[in-house]
């Protein structure tokens, strides 16, 4: 969906930014992936470019970002974030 979203230089490899993204993110769970590639497809990232995909780092920054708010709102709504 991202790649789908955003234009591809010819010099780029959709295979390589694929294994790049997928080292990066390795640690998160797909809900804060998910949330983050949403943001950067409407232009709410605020390191989006607008004309490219964003980095791994770009897209691992806020997916930290989409983490920690689900945390937040969790524990203000009183929710337990612990794994059973």
């Amino acid at each position: 969906m991202l790649f789908a979203s955003f234009p591809q230089s010819a010099a780029s490899d959709p295979d390589m930014q694929i294994r790049s993204y997928l080292d990066a993110l390795k640690d998160f769970e797909a809900v804060d992936i998910h949330a983050a590639i949403e943001r950067f497809r409407h232009g709410l990232a605020p390191s989006s470019n607008h004309q490219f995909c964003p980095s791994s780092a770009q897209l691992a920054i806020e997916v930290r970002e989409r983490k920690l708010m689900r945390e937040l709102l969790a524990k203000r709504g009183g929710l337990s974030l612990v794994k059973a």
